[in-house]
């Protein structure tokens, strides 16, 4: 067995992260309750690729749990409660304990872990092991942790376990092994707790066995009881971001020689030019007409825009109202389409200032825009079919700053505009219209989409 303290935590760490990792682990959905060590199987094996390995999380509440093993080497990382934590084995074989069963306790030894600890164990197969709160009677935890099964078919496994593995059905509870009636009924008969097992205590901050120790420990106890009941109160919340996609999206060092992009903004000077390209390759969409594709995506800047874009919208709007900018929940490279103008609409429903539909209808596009008091913006949104296998899809945009707080405002947002925001309103847009299953056929890609107005937006 290897025991090593890796770091001593702040007072009351220990409850209040086995609280609050605890709540969140219950409701994962390989979540199992049983044999006093609640736990979760966060990642399984892929045994076609060659990969073993698997990964739980498990806890040990303040009642310990029973003496077990498992047919393969163990190895986790945990945080102790804030009353410490005690790690039991016992190296007695199967051979020793079935010749005599005194054998597993004169084979026993504790290992004792301060509270609020980050501390790392690794054991061999067949080990026999329990692990308890340091204190008897206490109301702290002993730990919470993270194992990772290094071979999850490690060890003489029975079969019918070994076929769960197989399967990547396995979860810790039937890995798990009890100990023989003789050896739990020696050890109801003759309290461990009685005997005078061989212990090794560990310690960081404080040496084992002093006032200054007794002291640090009873302060943590307390400390852990309100930060445990604390944590536990509190609602286990969780948030996902995801930055990119499955697309890559390229930033080209010009627009393509027949862009409807390079024929605006002809009469003044250009202040800001970029031009965006994704390209989808081997995907079926159902249709190969541009035009139809391009309502499917200006469908998608619609219907998805990236949440963290809407929330700087959402700010910017709420900066500039008071001095008279125009306002809209859409990103200015596609904010147009909100618009209520109805002279010029792309497929009947989406208003464009130009559009274009070569003559065999392998490439759409239009422009979008509008004009403010401190800048003039264009957009262009095509779609090429380059191929039965390749799609070019493309975004650019060209500005003309009317003032100094023009210029100002596009050196400001420039950057996060090149790298997040038009990048990330492309990517989600495709991923919304052109989703991995195949489009129901140009009917889906028609079907009517309500334009909802927004006021002062263009």
């Amino acid at each position: 067995m290897e025991v090593s303290l890796i770091a001593q935590l702040g007072h009351g760490s220990g409850d209040h992260l086995f609280a609050s990792a605890l709540k969140r682990q219950q409701a994962h959905e390989y979540f199992v309750d049983a044999l006093d060590e609640p736990s979760a199987r966060l990642g399984g094996t892929d045994l076609p690729k060659g990969d073993a390995t698997s990964l739980y999380s498990f806890a040990v509440g303040a009642q310990g749990h029973p003496f077990h093993r498992h047919a393969g080497h163990r190895v986790f990382t945990a945080i102790s409660g804030s009353g410490g934590a005690q790690l039991r084995f016992s190296t007695a074989t199967p051979e020793q304990i079935e010749a005599d069963p005194p054998s597993f306790i004169r084979t026993l030894h504790y290992i004792n872990i301060p509270p609020d600890c980050l501390f790392t164990v690794r054991f061999g197969g067949d080990t026999w092991h329990q692990f308890a709160p340091l204190a008897k009677n206490t109301l702290h935890p002993a730990f919470f942790a993270l194992s990772c099964h290094t071979n999850e078919l490690g060890g003489d496994l029975p079969e019918p376990v070994r076929t769960q593995v197989l399967a990547n059905k396995a979860s810790i509870p039937s890995l798990t092994m009890l100990l023989p009636p003789c050896i739990d009924k020696l050890l109801r008969s003759t309290p461990v707790d009685h005997l005078h097992i061989p212990t090794t205590h560990l310690s960081l901050d404080t040496p084992p066995g002093t006032l200054q120790g007794v002291l640090c420990k009873s302060a943590r106890c307390v400390a852990g009881l309100i930060r445990g009941a604390w944590a536990d109160w509190r609602h286990s919340n969780g948030f996902l971001f995801e930055s990119g996609g499955r697309h890559t999206v390229t930033e080209l060092d010009h627009a393509p020689a027949d862009s409807l992009l390079l024929r605006q903004l002809m009469e003044v000077s250009c202040h800001h030019e970029d031009m965006f390209c994704l390209t989808l390759t081997n995907q079926d969409l159902g249709t190969r007409d541009a035009s139809v594709l391009l309502s499917c995506l200006l469908n998608g800047f619609l219907n998805s825009p990236p949440s963290g874009v809407s929330r700087m919208m959402a700010l910017r709007n709420l900066l500039v109202r008071p001095i008279g900018l125009r306002t809209s929940p859409l990103a200015c490279p596609v904010s147009s389409l909100l618009s209520s103008a109805k002279n010029n609409l792309f497929d009947q429903r989406f208003p464009v200032l130009d559009q274009a539909i070569d003559h065999d209808n392998a490439c759409a596009q239009v422009v979008l825009g509008a004009d403010d008091k401190h800048l003039i913006f264009r957009s262009c949104v095509s779609v090429r079919v380059v191929s039965n296998q390749q799609i070019d899809i493309t975004l650019g945009t060209r500005v003309h700053c009317k003032n100094l707080f023009g210029t100002i405002y596009m050196g400001m947002i420039d950057l996060i505009h090149r790298r997040y925001i038009t990048p990330a309103m492309l990517r989600l847009a495709v991923e919304q219209a052109f989703p991995l299953q195949k489009l129901a056929g140009s009917e889906h890609a028609a079907a009517p989409f309500p334009i909802h107005p927004t006021a002062n937006a263009h």
